[in-house]
């Protein structure tokens, strides 16, 4: 199936339907309703298309709330297709986020799955709720007209103010990341992936599943990260894409598991390919243990929600454990620092970076767009440095208040927000702490209303935190607390606040 040459189709919607064309019985997904060659798949989002035409919603804004498989992927490239924009959702967030998401993308509808539907409906609001299973027996429909520059699908990141920003990205990000990561890791048709990430986030999305869906391969998408189901799917697989709190669990799970199933899953992980870690920095000992079973360290690189990916350690040559690799060829990265001069190797910086994959902006949010950009480079918000052979290191996070925990960007003033919502709280600051296992762990310290002081518990904070967002934004810990360190102007001091933190629970 290919674009009628009449229809002016941007890079990434004639990438697809080349592939379609190129691959046509070959098995594109597997999900846990069986497989689908990327024949059915090519028609099955034709199909979806012609019924968000036939709607009224082609061109439009439209939310997918779609279990992780085959029929997820029909409803973002249908929706692509039909020219509109697809807002990804995630059965992960409570209704109040998604409803939140949907209101504030300005979405007309939500397609969902019949298992999904339920949640569709509650955070749909005034947008209407189609099935998948009825939109894929439509007539289907020819692509409509797109632009390289036409947005494709809208994701929600946090940033530096309490909400998260929707972060804008056309078909030519999308298509440039599948483009520059697939030739980076020497990604063919031939290979197998396993894929267990969220697709509410760039990393499963683009980085991950589109990265194989363009280049031909097969995919094996599980709805879930579940460590021993992943495992026993690696069989026969030759990429596994993670966060480092993934790859740490996996670890985890090997060695709970009897001989046999040791056995069994190790000559799995010998027979991988490619093992890459990001979203966050991978412990050493976590990645020297991938090695041990695969006989490579895992890819590091550096990517973010708004540019894809901007720097990755080579598939062939060294890889340094703790970097990200030189600049990604076809992107452009400076670190800038005091007065904006590109730092020397071994000083800090801000990392400041421009190419095709780099998004335009962010939705409704022109101040931010404005203080994101310099002169055409984004700025990060990551400091970093250079190290020898031009090898990019990530020091941390610019501002204290954006958290990397389990592969998630968290913002501490989000959090902040959340809690001081609650009747009991008078105040609140949330911090970052070092953790092998997920990066960072979000920490509160709360401090409780005088008329509730001694009867604000942590398990009570964080249940209700449970109810209003995502189980990943929740603190870890939950501390209650007197008062805060503060400067004179009343700002809380968080690196104060971080080492005492520490020192509270240096014993647990």
């Amino acid at each position: 199936m290919t674009a009628p040459a009449s229809t002016p189709s941007s890079e990434l919607v004639s990438r697809w339907h080349e592939v379609v064309a190129l691959r046509g019985g070959a098995v594109a997904v597997e999900d846990d309703s069986g497989a689908s060659s990327f024949a059915t798949l090519g028609e099955r989002v034709a199909r979806v298309s012609g019924g968000l035409a036939e709607a009224g919603l082609a061109g439009e804004r439209v939310a997918v709330l779609v279990t992780q498989g085959a029929a997820w992927i029909e409803a973002f490239l249908g929706v692509v297709a039909a020219g509109g924009v697809a807002v990804p959702l995630s059965p992960l967030h409570p209704d109040a986020e998604r409803r939140w998401f949907v209101e504030t993308s300005r979405s007309r509808a939500v397609v969902a799955c019949a298992e999904q539907e339920p949640l569709a409906r509650a955070c749909a609001g005034a947008a209407r709720v189609l099935r998948i299973e009825q939109l894929r027996a439509a007539r289907p429909a020819p692509p409509a007209p797109t632009a390289d520059t036409d947005v494709a699908f809208l994701l929600y990141t946090s940033g530096t103010t309490g909400k998260p920003k929707g972060a804008l990205s056309t078909h030519r990000n999308l298509a440039a990341t599948a483009r520059l990561v697939g030739a980076a890791w020497r990604w063919s048709a031939a290979d197998h992936l396993v894929h267990a990430l969220p697709l509410h986030h760039l990393h499963g999305l683009g980085i991950s599943l589109f990265v194989s869906l363009l280049a031909g391969s097969a995919t094996r998408m599980l709805p879930r990260f579940d460590a021993a189901r992943l495992w026993d799917a690696l069989a026969g697989a030759t990429v596994l894409m993670g966060v480092p709190t993934m790859h740490r669990k996996l670890l985890d799970a090997l060695d709970a598991a009897d001989p046999e199933t040791q056995r069994r899953w190790r000559a799995s992980a010998g027979r991988l390919r490619l093992v890459t870690s990001g979203s966050a920095a991978l412990p050493t000992t976590v990645g020297e243990r991938w090695r041990e079973l695969t006989g490579a360290y895992p890819v590091e690189r550096f990517g973010m929600t708004e540019i894809g990916v901007g720097a990755s350690n080579p598939i062939d040559g060294v890889r340094v454990p703790g970097s990200c690799g030189p600049v990604l060829p076809g992107m452009e990265l400076r670190i800038v620092g005091e007065g904006g001069r590109d730092v020397r190797p071994g000083e800090a910086g801000e990392i400041w970076i421009r190419g095709p994959s780099v998004f335009p902006g962010y939705d409704a949010n022109d101040a931010a767009t404005r203080e994101a950009f310099t002169e055409g480079w984004f700025r990060s918000g990551d400091t970093a440095t250079w190290l020898p052979g031009g090898y990019l290191k990530i020091l941390g996070r610019t501002s204290v208040d954006i958290l990397k925990s389990g592969g998630y960007k968290l913002s501490a003033l989000e959090l902040e927000e959340l809690l001081r919502e609650h009747p009991a709280v008078a105040d609140a600051a949330v911090v970052g702490l070092p953790d092998e296992t997920w990066g960072e762990l979000a920490i509160a310290c709360v401090i409780p209303r005088p008329e509730h002081a001694g009867t604000v518990t942590e398990g009570a904070l964080r249940a209700w935190a449970k109810e209003r967002v995502a189980p990943y934004k929740v603190p870890k810990r939950v501390l209650v607390v007197g008062e805060l360190p503060r400067n004179p102007v009343g700002k809380v001091v968080k690196p104060e606040l971080a080492r005492w933190v520490r020192e509270q629970l240096s014993g647990d």
